[in-house]
């Protein structure tokens, strides 16, 4: 089963926020990776490293995690993957 990385924040002014991290971390996607393009990890261990070495700063961060981000960890979500052809 797959695995893919949940962002989380929530401050007052956007309220709680979640969305699966995309395979392009900053930069510009090329238009055949836009979309649908959601990181996705063979298992639970690889997506926790891939959040550490890219989103480990936040646990050192205190002014992140407080308002007016509210950023928190990261965190590592099984997800099941579905590609279906449409008439």
């Amino acid at each position: 089963m797959p695995w893919a990385v949940k962002w989380r924040s929530e401050n007052r002014l956007e309220g709680k926020r979640e969305w699966l991290v995309g395979r392009l971390l900053g930069g510009i996607a090329p238009p055949y990776l836009k979309g649908y393009a959601v990181a996705v990890f063979e298992n639970r261990e690889v997506a926790r490293e891939f959040i550490k070495l890219n989103f480990g700063y936040i646990a050192t961060r205190p002014d992140l995690r407080e308002e007016p981000h509210g950023w928190r960890m990261p965190v590592a979500v099984k997800v099941e993957v579905v590609v279906k052809e449409v008439a």
